[in-house]
């Protein structure tokens, strides 16, 4: 659920507000300091700052950890900045605590270890950290370095974002969602992916064009859904390019307009985001938003069909069959049907069944034709179950009984 990685970015982010205030220390050696790391005179704010750490200072300690962690003024070194970041944290200095988490998170400077981010992160937490809040509850959820615990998280996910914290926000809307920890509750996930999605998280903003779109938590509106999808499709996220482009494709919260839709399925696809790699390929089938182009569809259905997406499957199977964009080739229609085929769809059942009966790409076997025209009636596929009367009639009961039985087999097993 929740991606720790994304907020190392805002690891350090306490130093622009301890720079920000009035020094706490009379000496005026560290109100100078201070002012010369403002004025990106480094060297001077290192020169000072460092007989203030040694002397136990811990906004002196923290700032000089800091430096040695980005490399100002003095070689970059992670080992130094954790372990100045320890001195401070070690007097219950809130900002180093949370550094100091961080470090141990990634393994930065010393060996990683979730249990001690733990214990760092509850140390600054506990001090109303909104960072370390949202850090420590991640961990709480995922069951890092503390028993996995969703209520726990719950809290603190809680206490991050209602001092604003955008993850915190998007996350504690997961937990409502999916009802972890605390009563599932669509209305209060929506406020929270609402609060989120507006301070530019954009996993909140796809779930929460989701939850207009299915009308959870909030009134069913397509085009506020639309409204949401475009904004993390802006932001290059390749799911809501590609609920974009359904959008478009469907005419749902906004004009029907297929080459809007070829245009954000584009996108999506060239991400490598398969369904949106197959809804491409089948607007150049259909010739939908863009001119007609059996080729450039051959070529997005492949991309899908090797992601193993059904769909894509059955249609390269079909494209094969007729030689449309690929040379024909029965033999490969007949892979890609079979892909289809045993994943359960029951078009491909289909035509798998008829390569049978007419012997192309496989030796003819209407006991095999049988079995693959039954598994798709079951599935309510009316013209297998017209195909399979019709090669009823050219064999045996023996061997229909047989292909019944291949159908049963293959059931149990694939049902398992």
């Amino acid at each position: 659920m929740t991606k720790l990685r994304r907020h190392v970015a805002r690891t350090f982010a306490a130093l622009a507000l301890l720079l920000g205030l009035q020094a706490t220390v009379s000496a005026n050696d560290l109100d100078d300091a201070f002012a010369a790391y403002k004025r990106g005179d480094f060297k001077t704010a290192s020169h000072l700052l460092k007989p203030l750490a040694e002397e136990g200072n811990a906004e002196a300690q923290e700032t000089l950890g800091f430096m040695y962690a980005t490399g100002q003024a003095v070689p970059q070194n992670d080992a130094e900045a954790a372990r100045w970041y320890r001195k401070a944290a070690e007097q219950g200095y809130a900002p180093s605590e949370y550094n100091l988490g961080v470090m141990y998170y990634l393994g930065r400077g010393v060996p990683q270890d979730d249990t001690e981010a733990a214990k760092w992160f509850r140390g600054a937490a506990g001090q109303g950290d909104a960072d370390a809040q949202f850090y420590l509850g991640a961990l709480c959820y995922e069951g890092r370095g503390v028993p996995q615990d969703y209520a726990e998280a719950a809290k603190w996910f809680r206490k991050a974002a209602d001092q604003g914290n955008a993850s915190a926000r998007f996350d504690l809307g997961i937990i409502y969602d999916r009802g972890e920890g605390i009563p599932q509750n669509a209305a209060e996930a929506a406020k929270w992916y609402r609060l989120a999605a507006g301070q530019g998280i954009v996993e909140a903003q796809l779930s929460l064009g989701f939850m207009y779109d299915q009308g959870r938590g909030v009134p069913q509106d397509d085009a506020e859904a639309a409204k949401w999808f475009r904004k993390a499709a802006a932001q290059g996220n390749a799911s809501g390019q590609l609920n974009l482009g359904i959008i478009y494709d469907q005419g749902h919260g906004v004009p029907q307009d297929y080459a809007e839709a070829a245009k954000w399925y584009r996108k999506a696809a060239e991400q490598g985001n398969a369904n949106a790699q197959f809804n491409l390929g089948f607007l150049y089938d259909q010739g939908r938003g863009v001119t007609r182009d059996y080729t450039e569809a051959a070529k997005w259905f492949r991309k899908a069909a090797e992601q193993g997406l059904v769909l894509a499957q059955y249609g390269l199977g079909v494209l094969y069959g007729n030689g449309q964009g690929v040379q024909q080739g029965y033999s490969e229609a007949v892979k890609w049907y079979r892909m289809a085929a045993e994943r359960g769809n029951a078009a491909a059942q289909n035509s798998l069944g008829m390569m049978y009966v007419k012997g192309e790409g496989v030796p003819q076997d209407y006991v095999q034709a049988h079995m693959w025209f039954d598994l798709a009636t079951a599935q309510g596929n009316h013209h297998a179950l017209e195909n399979r009367d019709r090669v009823a009639a050219h064999m045996t009961p023996a061997d229909v009984s047989k292909a019944q039985q291949l159908a049963r087999d293959w059931l149990a097993q694939h049902q398992q």
